[in-house]
This record gives C-alpha cells, sequence and structure tokens, in this order.
C-alpha cells in the first residue's frame, strides 16, 4: 500500500481558461511536481494524494485525469487495438457502470459519438474476453469514467477522477446551471485577493448576488472550507484502484479544518452579504448557503442596487452585473452600470471593488478606471474581470467622446495621400458595379493595405432615392481593428490620423459624418452592445426597401451589409410562404421576405429594443399586419415550444451570433459546437418542400458533414459574398438546406 501511495502518474487538471496560473499554484502546494500550464489546462505528475487533494480542494479546477495510456494510432483499428491491449481488470468493476466520452480530432474519427462508441465496445470487449462480463453503460455518476482525447494521430487514454465537473460542489440549492459556475466564481474572488482581505478582516458585498455564487464562494474561502467539501460524487469512489484509506483521512482533515474556520469567521463577527432585487433567487440562496454550511456567516436581503452602502470602512464589493444579451436590452445593461458606478464612487471609498463583464464597453460607463483588467473565459465567451481601487484618484470619465476630431492638416502628408489615393481607386472601381446594382451602401475599404487596418463602411441616405425633396447625406462608419500589442501606440496614433484626412478628403464627407470604432475582428454578439445614447436614427435603402439606421449608438448600425444577396435570396423564395426569422436583430431579413410575398413571419430576438427596431423597420415599408409577429424570447427555448405547439414554416433564415448566453445552455451557446442540435430544430419546423437558409460570420465554421447524410445541403457562401465584401471571402459562411 505505500508503495503504491507514492506511486506517481502522470495526470492532467482542466481549467476555465484564464485561471490556469491559479490552478498550477494550488497543484504545486498539493504537492504536484514538473506542473506545466498549457492554457485551459494544467498537466503534473503526482501520487493519488495529489490527485484527492485536487479534486477535493481545488477551487478553480474543472476536472482531474490519471492518464492510462498515450499512444499513436493512425486508423479506427489502431485505436480500438491500444484500447483493447489496456488491462480494465484493474480498473473497472463489470458489476458497476461505465461512461466513455472521446474528443478532439483525429483523421480516422470525425464524429465524436463515433469515437466514443469505439472506446466504450474497446472496454467492454475487453472485459468480457477476460472475466465474462461488462459493465452498464450510464451517463450520469457512472462508477467510472473513461476519456479519450486524439490530437492528430496521438491519442491520450485517462480516468476521469473527478466524474462530472468539480464546478458541481454538491451545494447548489436547485439543479439548474447559474450564469457563474463556482471554481469561476472562486478563480475571480481568488484573482480579486479576497483570500488576503479575507484574513485582514475586510467585509464582502455583492449588490447583484443572484442565486449568490459569488457570496457562498467567498465565505468559503474566508471559512477555509475546502472547495468539495461534503460533495457526494466523485469518479474515483467506485474505480478499482481507489485507495479509500487515503481518501477516508483527506477527508477527515479537511473537516477539520472546515469547522475550526467557520469557528473563526462566527468568533470576529465576518459576514458576507448578498443583495437582490428577485426574492425567489434570494431564497434559492439561502438554501444554498445553508448546504454549504456558511448560512452563519452570510445574509441575503432584498435591496436594490441605488441602495447598496458601505457597511464598514474596507471590504471587497465583488458583482457580476447582468450584461448585453445576458440582459436582454444593452440599454438597460449601460444604465446598470452608470449607476454601480455612481454607488461606488459615492459610497465605497477606501473600498476595493472587482466587476465582471461580458463587454468591454460597459466598464468604461463606470466612471473608474480599473488598475488591474484581468481577461478570462467564460465557456467559449471572453470576458474581463475590473478591478478597482474605490476612491478620488480612480474617478475619471473614460466614455468614449461624440464627435470626430480629424486634423485635416494631415491631408497632405505622404500618408495621407496613399491612403486617399487607394480610396479614390476602390471608389472608382465599385461605381459601374453600384449603378448596375442599385447599392447605396457598401463596403468601402476592408485592410487593403495591412500598415492601415480599418474596414470602411459607406452609407447613403434614402431621401433623394425615395423621390423626397432634399439631397441625400452621405455617413462613414470606419471600423478599426485593435493593433497588434508590439505596434508602439504612437504608430497607431499616426496611422489613425492619416487615414482618417486622407479619407475625408477622398471622399468630400464631413469629419462630422464620420464614425470611428476601434474593435476586435467582429464576434457575432458585440454588435448588441450599446456604445452612447444619442438616438440618432437615419433611414437609408436597400434593393427599394427603406431600413433604419444609427451610426452612433451601437457596435453595428443595424444593417449587416455583407448580408445583401443572401437577403435577396430569402425574398426571392418568399412568395406564399410562413417565414420564421431567428435571432432576427433589427429584422431586416424578415422585411425582405415580406416584400417579396411571405403570407406571414414570425420574427424572434432575445433583445425588446431590437424587435421594437424590426417592427419600425416592417412600418416604414408599409408592410405591417397582424399575420406578422415579433416575440422576444430566447430562441432555442422558442423552437422548442414551437416543436410541441407542430408549428410549421415554408421558408427559414437563422443567422445565430458565434457566442451567446443562455441559461438553458451548459456554458454558452458556440455556433461551431451547437451549430447541429440548432439546425435539427429548425428543420423539424420547416415545411416538406421548405427552405432553411443559415448563416454564421464564425471566422472559421465548419458545417458538420452529418447534416449533409440527412438533408440536401448546398454552400451558398460564395453566391452570398457581394462584390464589395470579395477581399474577405470568410467575412461570413452560408447553407440551404432542404
Amino acid at each position: 500500500m505505500a508503495e503504491g501511495m507514492n506511486r506517481l502518474h502522470a495526470m492532467v487538471a482542466s481549467v476555465p481558461r484564464g485561471f490556469g496560473d491559479l490552478l498550477a499554484r494550488e497543484l504545486q502546494g498539493f504537492g504536484a511536481l514538473d506542473v506545466r500550464e498549457r492554457g485551459n489546462t494544467v498537466a503534473f505528475t503526482g501520487t493519488l494524494e495529489v490527485a484527492y487533494r485536487a479534486c477535493l480542494e481545488s477551487r478553480v479546477a474543472s476536472r482531474v485525469l490519471l492518464e492510462l495510456l498515450r499512444c499513436e494510432a493512425v486508423d479506427d483499428a489502431g485505436i480500438y487495438a491500444a484500447l483493447r491491449g489496456i488491462d480494465w481488470r484493474q480498473h473497472v468493476d463489470p458489476a458497476n457502470t461505465l461512461a466513455c466520452e472521446w474528443s478532439g480530432r483525429h483523421p480516422a474519427i470525425s464524429n465524436a459519438h463515433y469515437g466514443t462508441l469505439r472506446v466504450k465496445d474497446a472496454i467492454c470487449d475487453s472485459l468480457r474476453e477476460s472475466v465474462g462480463l461488462r459493465p452498464d453503460i450510464a451517463t450520469f455518476e457512472p462508477g467510472v469514467r473513461v476519456y479519450a482525447h486524439a490530437v492528430g494521430t496521438q491519442v491520450t487514454v485517462s480516468l476521469d477522477l473527478s466524474g462530472e465537473g468539480l464546478h458541481r460542489r454538491g451545494w447548489r440549492g436547485n439543479a439548474g446551471e447559474a450564469p457563474l459556475r463556482e471554481n469561476l466564481a472562486a478563480g475571480i474572488l481568488l484573482r480579486a485577493g479576497w483570500p488576503i482581505l479575507a484574513a485582514a478582516g475586510a467585509s464582502f458585498l455583492d449588490p447583484m448576488c443572484g442565486s449568490g455564487t459569488l457570496v457562498i464562494e467567498a465565505a468559503r474561502i474566508a471559512a477555509d472550507i475546502p472547495a468539495n467539501y461534503r460533495r457526494r460524487y466523485f469518479g474515483f469512489l467506485n474505480w478499482k484502484g481507489h485507495d479509500s484509506a487515503l481518501w477516508s483521512r483527506l477527508v477527515a482533515a479537511g473537516e477539520a479544518r472546515a469547522v475550526a474556520g467557520l469557528a473563526a469567521c462566527e468568533q470576529r463577527g465576518l459576514r458576507l452579504i448578498g443583495r437582490d432585487l428577485d426574492r425567489a433567487v434570494l431564497r434559492e440562496a439561502r438554501l444554498s448557503a445553508s448546504h454549504a454550511g456558511v448560512a452563519a456567516i452570510t445574509t441575503f436581503e432584498a435591496r436594490s442596487l441605488a441602495e447598496a452602502t458601505a457597511h464598514a470602512a474596507h471590504g471587497l464589493l465583488c458583482t457580476n452585473p447582468p450584461w448585453g444579451l445576458r440582459l436582454g436590452d444593452t440599454a438597460a445593461a449601460t444604465a446598470v452600470f452608470r449607476e454601480l458606478g455612481q454607488v461606488l464612487r459615492e459610497r465605497f471609498a477606501g473600498w476595493q471593488a472587482a466587476v465582471l463583464t461580458g463587454e468591454a464597453s460597459l466598464g468604461l460607463e463606470l466612471g473608474l478606471r480599473a488598475h488591474r483588467v484581468h481577461p478570462f473565459w467564460n465557456g467559449a465567451l471572453e470576458c474581463r474581470l475590473l478591478r478597482i481601487r474605490v476612491g478620488s484618484e480612480a474617478e475619471r470619465d473614460l466614455r468614449p467622446k461624440q464627435g470626430m476630431q480629424i486634423d485635416t492638416a494631415l491631408a497632405s502628408s505622404p500618408g495621407a495621400q496613399m491612403f486617399a489615393n487607394r480610396i479614390r481607386k476602390n471608389l472608382k472601381q465599385l461605381a459601374s458595379w453600384r449603378q448596375r446594382a442599385g447599392v447605396s451602401c457598401f463596403r468601402l475599404y476592408d485592410a487593403d493595405m495591412p500598415e492601415y487596418a480599418f474596414a470602411i463602411d459607406l452609407y447613403e441616405s434614402a431621401t433623394a432615392r425615395a423621390g423626397d425633396v432634399g439631397v441625400a447625406e452621405r455617413w462613414l462608419v470606419v471600423q478599426e481593428y485593435q493593433a497588434p500589442a508590439a505596434i508602439p501606440e504612437e504608430t497607431v496614433r499616426k496611422r489613425r490620423s492619416e487615414a482618417l484626412a486622407g479619407l475625408v478628403e477622398a471622399t468630400g464627407i464631413p469629419a462630422d459624418h464620420v464614425q470611428l470604432r476601434t474593435r476586435r475582428r467582429i464576434k457575432r454578439g458585440e454588435q448588441y452592445t450599446k456604445r452612447d445614447e444619442r438616438g440618432e436614427f437615419h433611414v437609408v435603402a436597400e434593393d427599394g426597401l427603406r431600413f433604419r439606421v444609427n451610426f452612433a449608438d451601437y457596435l453595428d448600425t443595424g444593417l449587416f451589409l455583407d448580408h445583401r444577396l443572401t437577403r435577396a435570396r430569402l425574398r426571392a423564395a418568399a412568395p406564399g410562404k410562413r417565414f420564421f426569422n431567428l435571432f432576427a436583430y433589427t429584422g431586416t431579413a424578415t422585411v425582405h421576405a415580406v416584400a417579396g410575398g411571405a403570407r406571414a413571419s414570425t420574427t424572434v430576438d432575445l433583445s425588446a429594443t431590437y424587435l421594437d427596431w424590426a417592427r419600425a423597420n416592417l412600418e416604414l415599408n408599409g408592410l405591417a399586419g397582424p399575420q406578422h409577429e415579433f416575440v422576444r424570447a430566447d430562441v432555442r427555448e422558442w423552437l422548442d415550444e414551437a416543436a410541441r405547439r407542430n408549428e410549421r414554416y415554408g421558408l427559414i433564415f437563422c443567422d445565430p451570433p458565434t457566442f451567446s448566453n443562455s441559461k438553458r445552455m451548459d456554458g454558452v451557446f458556440d455556433v461551431q459546437r451547437d451549430h447541429v442540435a440548432l439546425i435539427e430544430a429548425c428543420m423539424s419546423l420547416l415545411e416538406r418542400d421548405g427552405l432553411l437558409i443559415f448563416s454564421t460570420n464564425a471566422q472559421r465554421f465548419r458545417l458538420d458533414p452529418v447534416l449533409s447524410s440527412r438533408y440536401q445541403v448546398s454552400d451558398v457562401t460564395r453566391a452570398t459574398v457581394p462584390a464589395d465584401f470579395s477581399r474577405n471571402s470568410s467575412i461570413h459562411s452560408c447553407f440551404e438546406l432542404r
């Protein structure tokens, strides 16, 4: 037994991306050796005690895997043979249950479900041959879970010692997922310095606590309660290599720590406070705190953000305010961040604040400069943790200033002249196409010269084209792609100034009609984030139809120019059809379909703001009517409801965001990972001779081949990329399914 206890194993622990360094430090504290951080995993070697402590005590780990085999396997048969070569009698009790999982990319296995079946077959065949029995398969709390991962032809086979995600501490009162997983919340608290603050007697407040995840994890950290203390299930408990005596000793030591730590917190009067206006979630929070063993040091109150006050001289205010798609209304999200900033500035001087956001621009609404900004990922969604030392020295209005300041004196500089010449050349090249196609809003420039990394769209008002009295106005929307960190800021500013001066000279469009945004390469979903509150709408034309656009308030204007030809296809396919528009945004596709003769339409989006915009677009064209309904709902929830009602549509348009939060999903919606299920749900609503047009702006999107085996699939990407976007053939992917 002593020899087995001291045996070193190769292991890997996974962690939310952005917290790998925290996990590496934890593992080293448990006695791990050769610790190597690799993005969202940390590889290490260690004894069973190290592995058990990681499962019991790690606050940030997601899973802990013990490696059984690493091999080269060029084909299906090689993988099966390698798995059969493991003596599964040492690991799996045939009288118990088994679960298997396959991931990664292997040249011979493109379907994860098939890979999972092959792993299961190899294990069960081996046990049936050696002991005459095979285990039953169970997806929920299996006796042993085997995980196989491929990187090319290299395959690694491991035991999942955690059994299921270690964020499932066992204390949550309901079975649902919170917007913030427990290990993610713990990582945020560790990053914010809460252990040191708690030891120094600091107070804690979450004024928008929801189900209380941050408050409860903060209380367990303060009381030194092991992260998974009293969790009932782990993946090693029915593993044949399990050392029950070692585990019992570690659990007993953890219990002693928890009892002593909780008593110390109560003795010094520590009280962690969570507040929210939703009394139902507060009831869940109190129940969860009781299950977590921290009810004695936590308080949950029904209070508004406006009522938040500091209840001690110093402390940590840590919160995950509703933002963007989480809230479903970006205007409301902006208001929340502004109010939070005001509350912090007026009442929390001397405190530290840790504020989460999935949209960086909302952080500017706080009016406080963060001394540290930590990026991390909630599933596939990039977020930021803003750490602020609240006080007068942090106060600063960081919101974008209105109006465009362009130094026209630079127009004669060599750089500005070079850029102006390129703009003139593009205008000339596009002129005959624009006249022939009747296009008045188009992409003028898209990083044609690498040193000037902009995407520039030109919009012309519909006034003159509609026959109204007046002259058409023109606007330029300039998106500056974020420069690499290696390029000096001075160089970035110089090129920006040259480009803007040259642009104004070449187009003749005045500076006050130029809108500049700095952004990363477009991540769908960011268009829903409000930038300003100016509320200036203009009307532009496309294919004889009119649309409201906004150049100042949002990251996108309300009209995706790269979908011009896609909308035309919808219009041509619409006569007599019942049309369904998912993730509808401002409803431009609905307007085209109805104009094309759709007899009825259903337009679904989560945002009330954009549904109002969609209604206005339909009314602007004189097409509104009771047969055209607008539904505010989570699209995937609505799809389920429509299937239960046996709804049917002749034409469906689905243009989902690349990433999106949803309380129904495990983490976030990822279009690459989840598109098969989404398309299947759409196809279940399609009439027998109907058409689904599916589009995505995910840059490296690949349609799962399984869909081609079930439906008639046509890749129409090339046919739907307009001439003005031909420089960037990967601007979107588009498919027709029947």
